[in-house]
Formats: structure tokens, sequence, C-alpha cells
């Protein structure tokens, strides 16, 4: 060959080279990231290893030391209002649904007029899939996963089935009777075929089967809101195995149903890797709600528990994990809140927010996957004027014993339940919820923490950053930070809609033989 020749050759080697490459970058760029979003019920501060518990969670651990852990991050105290903040990226107030969650008779669901996070990623050329736990309303077909964004649903519309059997029992208050119906669907069809199948080893098979099924070339959000570990507490007796040194029986139970989580995120992730999507995957791990201690879990040394506004019932357990974080392998103190994830998602998958209400959540990519500031300063807790506990607090006689009321005057009802977080400010009013600190599991349960409270006051100021346990009371030293939280807590009221809570409607009753599922 001439040297003419050779140089020629030698051109086009190095041009296709760079075309090639040229080709993989903008592919890699162009891409947009498989999106997992895993979703844990009633799953407590104290119950992952990795917050030095004494159950064993080895792909938690595993998967959040690869990623960033979320050590300031805030859920809902109750399954729906966190679903709907996840699937709306706006706070309660603004959707009507700012009491407590949606009972298998009420006839309503998330407002139809709300665009919800699958319709916003399926705009994007996302693929949608759901497995697990809806609770956002189903009185009719309308309000439906299937009808919602997702392309496929394998899961439940309610809440507290039996693992095995996936029958749900409500007392339908209107008909004085309580029904036991099944509540699992395929589709919108009523599915009869997994009665003995496990629900948190049906859904992770299930969610593996979405992943291995999934066209590579089109980007994958699949939500796995996962039974586990909400009540009742079942499980194969295998997972309970290593726990015997657990003496208390409920906390025994309730270690083998996270044991048994936790092995169904590591196949979901394994599965993730075996089919080639995993280096373009974000996944996130969240629970719901704070963990609920009359059912095994536990938030210690956090205050409180699920249903409150403490810390422990909405400081939640999460994480973000995948090879696209630019600094994996550290620990978030930033602020960030469930109603974040929507925006955050949506602009990772390069679509639009355009077609949505105003919306309270940020994008907080930069601050997980760089490690920079929060854009959010502020959180609303909630404000529910028509709170009352659904539980029975250890020690308490009454709800309402609290004492002096030095802001009777102010321009917000200092009796209404609510909290509000500022910086490393947190203000509570009215009755939060079980204000309890719960002991330590395997520990006196005698233990003067859970004896010896103080009266709570009307209005209560914590600074969180130093005393996230929320012992040191401290509103009468920063009298003007309470009155510029009880200004802003005020400002929220006003732009809040009448809660919508409806009596129980009789015509949900699917009958000896039926299933729930949409009446209306």
């Amino acid at each position: 060959m001439t040297r003419d020749r050779k140089s020629q050759a030698a051109f086009w080697i190095i041009a296709a080279g760079f075309i090639s490459g040229l080709t993989a970058v903008v592919h890699s760029v162009a891409q947009p990231p498989h999106i997992v979003f895993i979703l844990a019920d009633d799953f407590g501060w104290y119950d992952v290893g990795y917050h030095s518990s004494e159950i064993r969670t080895p792909n938690l651990d595993k998967l959040s030391a690869k990623g960033v852990r979320l050590e300031n991050y805030y859920v809902q105290p109750v399954c729906t209002p966190s679903r709907n903040q996840l699937m709306t990226g706006r706070y309660q107030i603004h959707t009507g649904m700012q009491h407590q969650i949606i009972w298998p008779c009420q006839p309503y669901c998330v407002p139809l007029d709300e665009k919800l996070l699958p319709q916003l990623l399926k705009e994007a050329g996302y693929d949608t899939h759901m497995v697990g736990k809806w609770h956002l309303g189903m009185y009719k077909k309308d309000c439906l996963p299937t009808r919602r964004g997702f392309d496929t649903y394998f899961g439940y519309l309610t809440g507290s089935e039996d693992y095995f059997t996936h029958e749900r029992c409500y007392d339908i208050a209107p008909l004085n009777l309580t029904r036991c119906a099944m509540d699992l669907r395929d589709g919108e069809e009523v599915a009869t075929a997994y009665k003995g199948d496990y629900s948190t080893e049906l859904f992770s098979q299930r969610a593996i089967s979405v992943i291995k099924k999934h066209n590579s070339s089109k980007p994958l959000f699949l939500y796995v809101a996962l039974q586990a570990v909400h009540s009742p507490l079942q499980v194969p007796e295998r997972y309970m195995t290593p726990y015997s040194f657990i003496e208390d029986h409920h906390r025994r139970l309730y270690a083998g149903m996270v044991s048994a989580m936790d092995e169904a995120v590591g196949n979901i992730s394994l599965a993730l890797q075996q089919e080639g999507l995993w280096d373009n995957t974000v996944l996130v791990f969240s629970t719901d709600n704070g963990g609920q201690t009359m059912y095994g879990g536990s938030n210690w040394p956090l205050r409180g528990r699920k249903l409150s506004l403490w810390e422990g019932g909405v400081r939640g357990v999460g994480f973000v994990t995948g090879p696209l974080l630019e600094k994996p392998g550290t620990i978030s103190y930033e602020l960030i809140h469930i109603s974040d994830w929507l925006p955050t998602l949506v602009s990772l998958a390069g679509g639009s927010t355009n077609g949505t209400k105003p919306l309270d959540g940020f994008n907080v990519w930069k601050t997980i996957s760089k490690g920079s500031a929060s854009p959010r300063q502020e959180l609303l807790h909630n404000i529910d004027p028509l709170y009352f506990d659904l539980a029975p607090c250890p020690g308490r006689q009454s709800q309402l014993t609290l004492a002096e009321n030095w802001w009777a005057n102010s321009s917000f009802n200092v009796s209404i339940h609510a909290a509000i977080r500022s910086s490393n400010w947190k203000l509570l009013t009215g009755y939060p919820g079980c204000e309890v600190w719960f002991p330590r599991p395997g520990h006196n349960s005698s233990d003067s923490r859970i004896s010896k409270v103080d009266p709570l006051k009307p209005v209560m100021l914590f600074d969180v950053g130093k005393d996230p346990e929320e012992r040191n009371e401290v509103s009468a030293q920063f009298p003007n930070v309470v009155e510029y939280l009880l200004t802003r807590l005020q400002e929220h009221q006003k732009t809040a809609l009448p809660i919508n809570y409806p009596d129980d409607d009789p015509r949900c009753d699917p009958g000896p033989t039926g299933a729930w599922g949409p009446w209306a």
C-alpha cells in the first residue's frame, strides 16, 4: 500500500472511531434513565440495618451504601397522603385530602383533574408499570391505576389485606355488617389465582417479570408499592428463623417481614442487573410513613409513630442508588420531601410538568446526585382540622390535655393539628398525635421515657437540627420564630381546599362472593 493510501486508511479508521464514539455519547445522553421506585409500607426509622437495628437488611444496606442515604427526608404520617403527594407533587391540603386515608367504601379518589407522575412520564416516552398497593381511591373506574397513567397494574386497591388470601375485611357502617372480600387485581380484572402466595414474594416476582419483558430501547418506569411491612403481621416461618433472639412476638414477626422485603428489593435490583438495565437506572427506596409501634415497628430514638406529626411519624427511611449518581457512597442531610419526587423524576426523564397544577415539590436531583444545597427551605407537614388519633396512646388519658395557651390570639387557630418545618425549626400546633418516645426494641419497656411526658402545649417549637428527638421545647425562648411560623401556617391554610372525606357508600358492598372494586 502506498503512503497516501495508508494515510487515507488511517484517516477513515480514526474518523469511523470518532463517529462511533460520538454516536454512543449522543445515544447515552438521549436515552432517559430507567426509573424504579420502591415504596415500603409502615417501615420504621429504626427498622433498617444501617440505622443500627437488630433487624438484618443486607440488601438495603448494600444498595444505599453505594448510593445516597437521605437522612433528612420526610414523608406523610399515613398511607394515602404520602402516595397522594408522591403522585401529584402537591401538598395534601391542595387536593382536599388532608384528613386520614381512603377507606374501602368512601366514594372519592385523588381528584381526576390532577395529572399524576405516571401520566407525565408516559408523555415523556416511558413504559409505565405498577405493582402493589394503590390506596388512592377506586370507587369508580376512572380512579384506577390503569386509567391514571399506568400501562399495566398488578396489586391491591385498598389496604390491610391478608398477605396470603389477599382478602380485606371492612365494617360497612351503613349496612351494619363486616365484609371480607378479595382485593387483588391484574389490570382491572380480579386476580383469583394467587391464594396462598405471600404478597411480598408475589409482588417482587411480578416486578421481575415486568423487568424481563421490558424492551430496553424504551425507558422504564416501574413503581413497586410493597404491602410489607404493614399489619397484619404475617410471614413464612423461614424468614423468622434468624430472629429467635427477639423475645417480643410482634417484633419477631415484624423482623421476618422486613427480611422478606429486603430479599424482594435485592431480587428486583439483581433482575435489573441481569437484564442489562442497571447501568442506566435510578432506583429510589422510600417508606410511606413512620413505623407503627403497635405492630412491631420502631422509630427509636425518634418521638411518636405512624399517624403522628412527631419525627417518628414523618421522618422517613429513604435512599437513591444507581450508577448515574455523581457522588455515590454519601449521606445527605439536606431537606427533601416525598412531594419532591414528581418534579425530580420528570425532569430526570426529560419530561415537562407544564400540565400539572402548581407544584409544592422541588427538583432535588442536584441535591441528591451532586450534594448541592436543597432548594427546599420549608416543608408543610400538614394542616388537618378534623384530626383524631386512630390508635390508643400508652399512658394518655385524653388527647386534649393541653397546657397554657400563649398564642390564643394568633392569626392561625392553634387548636388545629398542624406542623411546619422551616430550616431547622419545626412548629407543631394542636394535638400532634401520640407523643411517646417508645423504647428501643429489646430494652426495658418501663423506661422512664415512655411514662414521663411533659404536658403538651397548643404551640410547640423544636430545633430538630440539634434536637431530632424533640425533647427540648423552645417556644418561650424564640417567640419571633413561633410568630413567623404561625403566620406561614395561616398563609398555607388560606390555600387549602375543603376537606373531602365522605361517608361510606353502602353500594360499595361486594357481596359474599365478590371483590373490592369500583361500584359507582
